[in-house]
Order: C-alpha cells, then sequence, then structure tokens
C-alpha cells in the first residue's frame, strides 16, 4: 500500500493551498479516506474525510475553509485549504480510513502518506 502526497508549501495568512494524495495497493473507489495534521510534540488532528460515495465530514475547527475530494479515475483524494490561519500551520498526512473523532482525540491509521509541510505565515 503506498500514499503519494504533493503540493503544500508556504502561504500568507488567508491564502489558499492544495495537497494531492495518490493511493496505489488498495482498493480506492470503495474505501473511506482522510486528511490529518500534526505538529511537534502533538499527536494526529483529524481535518476532514470523504466516504466512498462522495460524503464529507469535517471538525468544527476547518468546516467552510477544507474541502475533500476524490477523484476513483485516478486514485486520487484532495485537500482544498482556504482562508488559511497560522493555526493551520502542520505538517498535513492523508490515509486510509475514516473515524470521526471525539472533540480534542487523535487518530490513528494503519496506512497514511508521507507527510507535505503546510506553513501559513506573514
Amino acid at each position: 500500500v503506498l500514499l503519494m502526497q504533493s503540493g503544500g508549501g508556504s502561504v500568507q495568512p488567508g491564502g489558499s493551498l492544495r495537497l494531492s494524495c495518490v493511493v496505489s495497493g488498495f482498493p480506492f473507489s470503495t474505501s473511506a479516506l482522510s486528511w490529518a495534521r500534526q505538529t511537534p510534540g502533538k499527536g494526529l488532528e483529524w481535518v476532514g474525510g470523504i466516504y466512498s460515495n462522495g460524503t464529507t465530514r469535517y471538525p468544527e475547527s476547518v468546516k467552510g475553509r477544507f474541502t475533500v475530494s476524490r477523484d476513483n479515475s485516478k486514485n486520487e483524494v484532495s485537500l482544498q485549504m482556504n482562508n488559511l490561519k497560522p493555526e493551520d500551520t502542520a505538517v498535513y498526512y492523508c490515509a486510509i480510513g475514516l473515524i470521526v473523532p471525539d472533540p480534542g482525540y487523535d487518530v490513528e491509521y494503519v496506512y497514511r502518506g508521507q507527510g507535505t509541510q503546510v506553513t501559513v505565515t506573514s
């Protein structure tokens, strides 16, 4: 199983970034997928996910700013991030699976990408 991420980088507050993740070695079209992020010294924070039927879920912290989408023809899941804030700075991971955690709880995944740095700074 391989999850290969691309995108990320540095942006000013209020800016936008898009992350992509191509999955191989796993039944993509029937899988739920998630994005999560991590800052130094903290666990993984779930930031959104998409079920196989296209239904999306988000925590309140990013709702209305982040959008998860999928392209089953390309085995690709994406995370569009708009109106970024300095507190969104983190390493972002795509992952297989979707469990909506209670607020404040970390998540874990068996399979996840290599991570992509997103920095929001003026």
